[in-house]
């Protein structure tokens, strides 16, 4: 891809004040484009507009979870910036528990950010997309969404949601040529996977796996770190993936052995 690809192209990415969503808007500056980082928490959206400068990385507070403050994220974003030709939605919680176990509010939360968080995004930049005729989106899955997990019941339903409603999204735009495509990782060196690790834990386990809890190692050897999974996203809102859309790409070493 060259440097210039996405050279004055506008991008908002949720959950960008960390680990993946942190690693996209890196990826996406790298490639020229201006990036709206939008986050729950100031800290890190905050350091990256400090490191690029506003003219090229804005901070935006807000939380998916609300549709009014995501509204105007998206106007002030289109007034100040341009027009959004790119959204990527990586903003995800992961409250892991089992089905019998798990609280009502750990599950409301997880579908509140995990899914109508992409909603309310989705809904507010495709209107905007589908009137210009241009555009792309891109969720952020997990591959957890296809394969199930034990202890992530919620978040794995969350996700599978999230996807299909990404899916059909793109189904209804296809026609004003607005692609929608999701990226769906496996386990990705992040805070909230690290989160799962319990005691002395390392990424080790998740590449051999854990016959215990049916989840097969990685083929490949080694666990993503977030670049891996910012350069397929790159790739997807690139103009090389100009004839790509509904697509789920698995970024997870083989992990699911594409079940």
């Amino acid at each position: 891809m060259q440097q210039s690809e996405l050279s004055g192209r506008v991008a908002l990415v949720t959950g960008a004040g960390q680990g993946i969503g942190e690693a996209v808007t890196r990826a996406l500056v790298a490639q020229g484009a201006r990036v709206a980082a939008l986050d729950r928490a100031p800290d890190g959206i905050g350091r990256l507009e400090a490191e690029f400068g506003p003219d090229t990385v804005t901070a935006h507070t807000a939380d998916v979870t609300d549709s009014a403050a995501v509204e105007a994220v998206v106007g002030e974003v289109e007034r100040a910036m341009g027009p959004l030709a790119i959204l990527v939605n990586v903003a995800g919680v992961l409250r892991a528990s089992s089905v019998v176990d798990i609280a009502d509010e750990d599950w409301e939360r997880t579908f509140a950010v995990n899914t109508t968080g992409v909603f309310h995004t989705a809904r507010a930049v495709a209107r905007r997309m589908a009137d210009r005729r241009t555009g792309c989106i891109v969720t952020v899955g997990s591959n957890a969404a296809g394969v199930p997990r034990t202890g992530m019941a919620a978040y794995a339903a969350s996700k599978a949601a999230a996807t299909m409603f990404t899916k059909c999204l793109g189904l209804e735009l296809a026609r004003s040529g607005v692609r929608c495509n999701v990226v769906s990782p496996g386990a990705t060196d992040t805070a909230m996977q690290r989160d799962l690790w319990p005691g002395e834990q390392t990424s080790l386990r998740a590449v051999e796996g854990d016959p215990a809890a049916y989840r097969v190692g990685i083929p490949l050897g080694r666990i993503a770190r977030p670049a891996d999974i910012a350069e397929a996203v790159t790739f997807l809102v690139s103009d090389r993936a100009r004839h790509i859309t509904m697509h789920d790409l698995y970024v997870d070493g083989g992990a699911t052995l594409r079940a």
